[in-house]
């Protein structure tokens, strides 16, 4: 199976280029001052995250089944020797065995011998193609593993760029309400406005404050789920590009769903596990048939030297009679498992189309929240300003303003929201799509 070969070349290309490198330092990957973009630190997960280089050695592991299972083609020799001292402690003169124990002496034993399975049925070929099925449904884990990490960076990374705005309007939530309580300060010396003003404005302010820190927190757990979904452990100070703006996805729902279909990767790993199955019950179902094998042995052996030397050589057919029933529930198990892997086909299917389907809906929604959002930070701002205005002309008490500015902090933090989820949609239907990037 040539597309086979080849991606066994790949995959040693991949393991020999990036295992290596998770003995660099982290200082390599990531620098103070960096700026990266998504791709970069999709790169840097693809080298250092582990659960990937774990499911590498999976796939050595199983090319190293496949060439066990290659094996069986050749011919087995195998050589020994062996020396024995035999010692005499007492002789009963038995008269039916004499020679037993009569005398001290060596026994010298050297052999070599050579066995081949000439012809088993097709066993050998069968079990190759087990072996073929099952390493290439651990290179289609693989692929589904790594658009997994991709995934969970891209959750991780929208996540820092949603708290780092986040942050960014509850700072200037803090501005406009220290701006407020200066002017409060400024009316209330002025005696055109009461103290409530300028206590109002303090409560404001302290709240703001404190939504403040909590949103620097987040920020910080947020770097901390960034370097975490790419598999490093790192205190560098860097920072992201910022790609949240929306962008929309020119793609169907019915070609998104097709797209799954053809590249979802556990579906494809199920797929060779399903050959593979069967493949394991024509193997079972073999075991009914005989083998036929030849052998040839050389001897030396003696008590002294030189030694006796003979060779022999045969041929031989084996064939189960009755095994208890073994090979019979061996069969019905092969032919259990491939049933089972078939209904597990099924399942994903059902799963696929559900995941597709709610991502869809999702970034969908999230569209439509997009735009809706925008108005309202625009409606929002124009009312903050026409509070601080009417404030400034004593026609607005301090709860107008900060009402007005709640309003506009909100549709900030609702449009920050929107375009968030638009991206964790998208990731999802891409990941429900099977792409990797």
């Amino acid at each position: 199976m040539p597309h086979i070969l080849k991606k066994h070349l790949i995959t040693v290309f991949l393991f020999l280029f990036f295992v290596p490198c998770l003995s660099y330092s982290v200082e390599t990957v990531i620098k103070k001052g960096d700026r990266i973009d998504l791709k970069q630190c999709t790169d840097i997960a693809l080298k250092m995250h582990p659960s990937i280089t774990a499911y590498r050695y999976i796939i050595k592991a199983r090319e190293a089944q496949l060439g066990q299972a290659r094996s069986e083609y050749f011919p087995r020799i195998d050589a020994s020797a062996q020396f024995m001292r035999n010692f005499k402690i007492n002789n009963t003169q038995d008269p039916y065995f004499s020679t037993a124990y009569s005398t001290t002496y060596n026994t010298n034993h050297g052999k070599v011998s050579l066995n081949q399975n000439l012809y088993d049925f097709g066993r050998r070929p069968t079990n190759m193609d087990i072996k073929k099925y099952n390493l290439e449904s651990s290179i289609s884990d693989l692929d589904n593993n790594i658009i997994m990490v991709v995934t969970n960076l891209r959750y991780a990374y929208y996540g820092v760029l949603k708290a780092k705005r986040t942050r960014d309007v509850n700072m200037e939530a803090v501005r406009q309400y220290e701006q407020h309580l200066e002017r409060a300060k400024t009316f209330f010396t002025a005696g055109t406005k009461p103290k409530y003003d300028v206590t109002k404005a303090e409560l404001d302010l302290s709240n703001a404050r404190l939504n403040l820190i909590t949103a620097e927190n987040n920020l910080k757990v947020a770097w901390v789920n960034l370097n975490n979904a790419m598999g490093i452990d790192s205190d560098a100070e860097y920072t992201i590009e910022d790609d949240l703006p929306y962008q929309r996805y020119g793609l169907t729902f019915e070609e998104a769903l097709k797209t799954a279909y053809n590249e979802r990767a556990d579906l494809k790993s199920l797929m060779s596990q399903k050959i593979a199955a069967e493949k394991a019950v024509e193997l079972a179902k073999k075991e009914y048939m005989p083998r036929l094998s030849a052998s040839a042995e050389y001897n030396a052996i003696g008590s002294q030297y030189p030694l006796g030397q003979g060779w022999n050589a045969g041929v031989g057919l084996t064939m189960n009679i009755f095994d208890g029933l073994s090979t019979t529930n061996k069969v019905e198990e092969a032919i259990s498992n491939k049933n089972k892997i078939e209904a597990d086909i099924r399942n994903l299917r059902l799963q696929i189309l559900l995941d597709v389907q709610q991502a869809y809906l999702n970034m969908t929604k999230a569209q439509e929240a997009i735009a809706n959002t925008e108005i309202q930070i625009k409606q929002a701002k124009e009312n903050l300003e026409l509070a601080n205005f009417r404030y400034d002309a004593g026609l607005a008490e301090p709860l107008e303003v900060t009402d007005a500015t709640v309003s506009y902090s909100n549709a900030q933090l609702a449009n920050i929201s929107a375009l968030y989820d638009y991206k964790i949609a998208q990731a999802n239907l891409e990941k429900a799509m099977g792409k990797k990037q």
